[in-house]
């Protein structure tokens, strides 16, 4: 555990930007940063460590009822000055065993604080049991110097604690900062599994991972006359290129397919148009940031898989070497990030989507993929070839 003498540090702690947020555009940018990490005001949040109290203000400030703990009195002190007025309560005690009694919250926060600690597998235990069903931990750390934890100690960690953890790189922020840094500075933001029928819903996911697979109608429902109209969910698909190369994801945790390759992807969500939906999934999954014109449509397929509905598929292309070196920013969903010759892609891949990039490298546009239902989920070279490729038209150039 560090030596530092908190109590001594703490009449120059707010003299780093990041620790005081003195500069309005640092604030700002870590304002930012709150609003996506918490769930929606107001809620119950656990400041860990808080320091000078600088993040419960910004919580506290977004509407949520806050909590916040440090080891050093003279920090807590700081804390319940800068908070005053804000209904926000600031107790003196160790992080890894806050003195919160039985109570449970929303988040719990730590920003900085894990690296100073001997265990922080046996803290990262403790603070999961102090969340509500369906609650989230927020975590800022790094590597500094020779110091820190690497995100991937982390992740394995939280790994049989939590349903999901969005993994995000602050290094390249210089504005959360007030300076360019050179070191690796991430956010975990791991979620627990949450309680009632969302319970079940976690174990309903498509073939995303996200979306719900379909059910049939329970035996007594109500059966009407006139068929429901047919509806389909449409997913995107990233063919992201370096060179002859395509990125592909192995896919692990998600209860289909698992363990298999596939590209960055998703499904769209209510509001939103393709592009925008490969705008978010590949920022959210491999932490690329694209602008819709960045994306070329590359295949358009409808794809059935082995017993499940029809689903549409839109297959974009975009340069690789734009947009940000990409990483793995869902570990909860996959496990391994790696580049395969497009002419020479692996056999375990899922099935449809081997098939799309197939018929994407042969100029193929609009496909059919239609398993059958004794079909495996991943590609088989023995199978026939379900991809049926849809002749285009040709339209000549109006006369006159």
């Amino acid at each position: 555990m560090t030596t530092i003498d908190w109590d001594a540090a703490a009449d120059t702690f707010d003299d780093e930007p990041d620790h005081g947020l003195r500069d309005p555009a640092v604030r700002h940018a870590w304002a930012e940063r709150m609003r996506h990490w918490l769930p929606p005001a107001p809620s119950d949040v656990l400041d860990l460590g808080c320091g000078t109290g600088s993040l419960a203000l910004l919580a506290a400030g977004q509407g949520h009822r806050v909590t916040a703990v440090d080891l050093s009195p003279r920090m807590a002190e700081a804390a319940r000055r800068k908070l005053a007025g804000t209904g926000a309560e600031v107790l003196t005690g160790r992080a890894e065993r806050p003195p919160v009694g039985d109570r449970r919250y929303d988040t719990v926060l730590v920003r900085h604080v894990l690296w100073a600690m001997d265990d922080p597998e046996a803290a990262l235990t403790h603070w999961t049991s102090l969340l509500r069903p369906g609650g989230r931990l927020v975590l800022v750390e790094g590597v500094w110097q020779g110091g820190g934890l690497p995100a991937a100690r982390l992740i394995a960690a939280l790994g049989p604690l939590s349903r999901r953890i969005d993994h995000e790189r602050l290094s390249d922020v210089p504005g959360l900062w007030g300076r360019a840094v050179h070191d690796e500075r991430y956010a975990l933001v791991a979620r627990t599994v949450p309680a009632g029928p969302d319970r079940e819903a976690l174990a309903a996911r498509g073939p995303d991972g996200e979306g719900p697979r379909a059910t049939p109608a329970r035996q007594g429902e109500d059966a009407r006359a006139v068929p429901a109209r047919h509806r389909e969910v449409v997913d995107v698909h990233l063919v992201l290129r370096r060179g002859d190369e395509v990125l592909l994801a192995r896919r692990a945790g998600t209860g289909y397919g698992d363990g298999l390759w596939n590209g960055p992807s998703g499904h769209v969500e209510d509001g939103e148009d393709v592009r925008a939906a490969m705008v978010r999934e590949a920022r959210e999954e491999i932490g690329v940031e694209f602008a819709p014109e960045d994306l070329r449509v590359a295949l358009v397929m409808q794809h059935r898989g082995p017993g499940d509905p029809p689903r549409t598929g839109w297959f974009f292309e975009a340069d690789g070497t734009g947009g940000g070196e990409p990483y793995n920013r869902e570990p909860h969903k996959c496990s391994e990030l790696a580049w395969h010759p497009l002419a020479a892609l692996p056999d375990d891949m899922v099935a449809y989507c081997r098939a799309g990039f197939e018929a994407y490298r042969r100029g193929e546009r609009f496909v059919l993929h239609w398993h059958e239902d004794g079909d495996p989920i991943g590609h088989d070279p023995g199978l026939p070839d379900r991809a049926v490729p849809l002749p285009m038209t040709r339209v000549s150039p109006a006369a006159g």
